[in-house]
């Protein structure tokens, strides 16, 4: 929990110091443990239970989009596809987790915890790839809450998300869920063959208390019309949230 005095201080040549963090000590490592919601539950990826509907469900889409910005893929075949999960997502960072649909009982998408560092209180969402089935429903953002909310609630300090600065679509979804612009690694990697700039935004733990609210207020159930179009707008009641 972040505890900072509220002003920065200086040392005896009148250096300016960084803020006190008072009582800090490092969070655990994420659990492997299942996050249930009333749209999703985020489950540790398993091949055995998750890599059919998982590769099922990417084949819906046919011109691989959801592969662009990502280093590896598309898979052609389930083998295939099964041993990139087996050689990549197994491990504790990245730590990968299947995005179950509630409304159907299968896996839809991936999303993973990765350049975890306790002893700074850092920790990163990333790898996250939506399957067609997944995109633009609810259970897609109740999964980045849960994750979220879950990292926080271990004391972590800051949330980050990384992408392609050219991935328009990630860009936007990071800032429709609270996060906030950091800057760009210019030549950050190379990715396919190509240079990779990286866009960086993070949520810190001061925000996350409004941005929780934000985040309930958008997924409860009376948000949503009887056609399951939404009141509110997460967009709008994030930046509220973050509006001092």
């Amino acid at each position: 929990m972040r505890t900072d005095s509220n002003t920065n201080s200086s040392d005896n040549r009148g250096l300016p110091l960084g803020e006190i963090v008072e009582n800090w000590s490092p969070p655990p490592r994420p659990h492997r443990r299942a996050m249930a919601g009333r749209y999703c539950t985020v489950e540790p990826l398993s091949i055995e239970k998750h890599s059919a509907d998982l590769f099922a469900a990417n084949r819906r889409d046919h011109e691989n989009r959801i592969w662009v910005y990502l280093p590896y893929g598309p898979f052609d075949t389930p083998g295939a596809y099964q041993k990139w999960l087996a050689d990549a997502c197994l491990g504790d960072d990245p730590l990968f987790f299947s995005i179950i649909d509630r409304r159907t009982g299968r896996a839809a998408g991936v999303a993973s915890y990765l350049r975890i560092d306790p002893a700074a209180g850092s920790i990163e969402v990333g790898h996250i790839n939506y399957s067609p089935a997944l995109q633009h429903t609810a259970a897609a953002t109740e999964a980045m809450y849960l994750m979220m909310e879950n990292a926080f609630a271990l004391g972590y300090r800051r949330y980050e998300w990384k992408c392609h600065a050219l991935n328009a679509r990630s860009r936007a979804a990071a800032m429709r869920l609270g996060f906030t612009f950091e800057g760009v690694f210019r030549q950050a990697a190379v990715s396919k063959g190509r240079n990779r700039d990286t866009a960086w935004y993070a949520v810190i733990d001061q925000e996350w208390a409004a941005l929780e609210k934000a985040f309930q207020t958008w997924l409860a159930a009376d948000n949503f019309d009887d056609d399951g179009v939404q009141r509110e707008s997460l967009s709008v009641l994030t930046k509220d949230a973050l509006t001092p």
